[in-house]
């Protein structure tokens, strides 16, 4: 298959709820591409669409109509069980709150997915090490959540993201839960994988985060209202 210019390309996307008896539109006839290895943000005030475009973006929600193509597959026309294989392999996520399991250590949260994808253990416990070591955490890989810092579960989080190799990492407000200097610390890790070719996605409501990509997406009631490409100096 020709590989495409592309990574993502959404085609006239709604997606609405049933609430009672009324139906809103969290998405209403978006479009939208995105290229390999571009950095983009996503912001919007609350209700806008942001976590349902997410959502979609990360094979966690389907469209109500519309096209979404990933890396040149049509991902609304395959079964459940391939959109999930499709999420392990190609969508990386970071989350606000980390959602690392409690009582697993760090090196068995980061090494979950290879577990689920029945990867040998000796090249789990390669792979697992060399992302640890990629975040500054091989000597804290013993540790459980609760005996690290806010800054340092996060980086495990994103340990833990980019360990299946995924071409695209979805970040949901990355920063939200910690004090700046550990925010700017995450952001930069983040923005470091972009730099050796992933395709970030941060959704933030926070513009000093968000105005860090080069892209900016908008989304007022569901629609994009702003798409911006362009440095803005600090």
């Amino acid at each position: 298959m020709k590989k495409t210019r592309e990574i993502i390309l959404l085609q006239h996307i709604h997606r609405i709820f049933t609430v009672g008896d009324q139906e809103v539109h969290a998405l209403d006839d978006v479009s939208l591409e995105i290229a390999y290895g571009e950095y983009l943000s996503i912001m919007g005030p609350s209700g806008s669409g942001k976590s349902t475009l997410l959502n979609i973006l990360g094979l966690l929600d389907t469209p109500t109509s519309g096209r979404y193509i990933l890396d040149g597959r049509d991902i609304t026309t395959l079964s459940p069980d391939e959109q999930a294989s499709t999420r392990r392999e190609k969508v990386g996520f970071v989350f606000q709150f980390f959602q690392l399991i409690p009582r697993l250590t760090a090196e068995q949260n980061v090494e979950l997915p290879l577990v689920l994808a029945g990867t040998p253990p000796g090249e789990r416990k390669k792979r697992t090490w060399k992302v640890l070591k990629a975040v500054g955490l091989e000597n804290r890989m013993g540790h459980r959540p609760d005996q690290l810092s806010g800054g340092q579960r996060q980086r495990v989080a994103i340990a833990r993201s980019t360990i299946m190799q995924p071409g695209v990492l979805l970040a949901d407000e990355p920063t939200g839960n910690l004090d700046r200097h550990s925010g700017i610390e995450v952001i930069e890790l983040l923005e470091e994988l972009n730099r050796q070719g992933i395709t970030l996605i941060v959704v933030t409501h926070d513009p000093e985060i968000g105005n860090r990509a080069l892209r900016r997406i908008r989304l007022v009631d569901g629609r994009i209202s702003c798409d911006h490409t362009g440095r803005i100096d600090p």
